[in-house]
């Protein structure tokens, strides 16, 4: 299990870092930080925010790099941000960029009508931060539920990624290998996105059933600081994001035994945004000889928003699973 506490067990109700500043939070957990825009390359004029963490006292080598993607409404400098800095601490160097819309990216707030484009831009970012560090260093994804789509993107890009480039693993968390029909548009309305989003691509009218925050954090007060976030959308999906949104879920689901990196997933069993079931089709499907599944009962979709003792067992697992394959060793025997 893992060495350190996550430290989402010091945020407050309004701030990921407690009562500290930014500053004084990454001098408490020893991680040193950097950030910087870069220019989408698909549109010279957006701006993306990038950033990334590395452990301040490096008396060791680097164990390897994991590189974040976040999740649809959600950034990398918040929930994620903690994540990140608690794999950090653990010797790997941890970057993640914020896609168009999001965070501090430029780009209309929550609009992602391509995702063709969010993969390109990831990739770009990524391969730069991997060369600062050595190519001869593991690589790994890490992701959180629309992350998770774009990670498996990603990884099953074969055009124009040289061998060296590839990454070794990646972590599902969350993934949306299928939107749960809990939370999708009621009947008739998804019949009617294609419509809309040829009409009116950036209308903010697709409904679903609840809010994101409010069935994907367990915790109440871990709910308020999700909520808490100045840069955290909350408006109705628009047509052409949520378009757009279902069919990356049946291109990902129709590439499912194209997988074969190393993957894990952790996925919590009640979660109603993202379906476990889906995540289990993924691991039956893919083709890859290390998979590990890992579906907790009653937890919820933002596992980071569980009880303390469920974010230890959780991250627990991430970590040892990322220090096993960085150094090496064989796997133990996975099951579901």
């Amino acid at each position: 299990m893992s060495k350190y506490k996550h430290p989402v067990a010091e945020a407050s109700e309004t701030s990921p870092f407690g009562s500290l500043s930014p500053d004084e939070f990454y001098a408490r957990h020893s991680v040193s930080h950097g950030s910087e825009f870069i220019t989408s390359k698909h549109n010279q004029n957006l701006k993306l925010f990038t950033q990334w963490w590395t452990p301040q006292q490096q008396s060791a080598p680097l164990k390897g790099v994991v590189c974040v993607v976040h999740g649809y409404t959600g950034e990398s400098s918040w929930f994620v941000q903690l994540t990140a800095v608690h794999v950090t601490k653990h010797g790997f160097a941890v970057c993640a960029i914020d896609h168009m819309g999001h965070g501090f990216s430029d780009g209309l707030i929550a609009h992602l009508p391509d995702i063709n484009v969010v993969v390109d831009d990831c990739i770009s970012f990524f391969d730069g931060f991997r060369s600062r560090h050595g190519l001869d260093l593991p690589a790994f994804l890490y992701s959180e539920s629309l992350g998770g789509a774009i990670a498996l993107l990603i990884v099953l890009r074969r055009e124009g990624i040289v061998p060296e480039r590839r990454f070794d693993g990646v972590v599902l968390n969350g993934a949306m290998c299928g939107i749960s029909d809990k939370f999708k548009p009621p009947w008739p309305l998804e019949h009617f996105l294609s419509i809309a989003a040829f009409l009116v691509p950036t209308w903010c009218v697709v409904p679903t059933r609840g809010s994101i925050p409010n069935v994907s954090f367990k915790v109440e007060w871990k709910r308020k600081l999700a909520l808490a976030s100045p840069r955290r959308p909350t408006i109705r999906p628009r047509a052409a994001t949520a378009q757009e949104l279902m069919r990356l879920s049946r291109e990902v689901q129709g590439k499912f035994s194209e997988v074969d990196v190393p993957f894990l997933v952790v996925h919590g069993g009640d979660d109603i945004v993202c379906d476990p079931a889906c995540a289990e089709d993924l691991y039956n499907r893919a083709a890859s000889k290390d998979k590990t599944l890992r579906i907790y009962p009653g937890m919820w979709h933002q596992l980071v928003g569980e009880p303390d003792e469920n974010v230890e067992l959780v991250f627990g697992e991430v970590v040892d699973w990322l220090l096993t394959r960085a150094d090496g060793a064989a796997p133990e025997v996975n099951a579901p």
